[in-house]
């Protein structure tokens, strides 16, 4: 079984094209992609690539998820919490049971690790 795995096939998937489960659009006409590159040897995890255009989602985490931003801008504000900011270089988590909103301000590509 191989353990070592260089995420460098994005352009050998076809993106997924729908919003994902759990999220909504409520301000604008952003559209996401996502590209899941590997699934881990035991099924728990998955990563991969997601960009997305300026608008604003609702999002309801299910699960765990690691992020590093590429590029771009968002500001992510917890259902009655205080707002934060991350931009390009920024890592984060999101920790399962995450309900808020995500203004994307300018265009984000994003590594992301979840686990399932």
């Amino acid at each position: 079984m191989d353990h070592l795995f260089k995420l460098d096939n994005q352009d050998l998937i076809e993106p997924i094209t729908d919003d994902l489960e759990g999220w909504s659009v409520i301000d604008g006409q952003p559209s996401m992609k996502t590209w899941i590159m590997r699934t881990s040897n035991d099924g728990s995890m998955i990563s991969g690539v997601w960009t997305a255009t300026p608008g604003t989602y609702h999002a309801v985490y299910a699960e765990y998820e690691f992020v590093h931003l590429i590029e771009g801008s968002i500001t992510i504000t917890p259902d009655g919490g205080l707002p934060t900011y991350v931009a390009a270089g920024d890592a984060f988590v999101v920790e399962a049971g995450f309900s808020g909103t995500w203004e994307i301000t300018e265009s984000v590509v994003k590594h992301f690790d979840i686990k399932l």
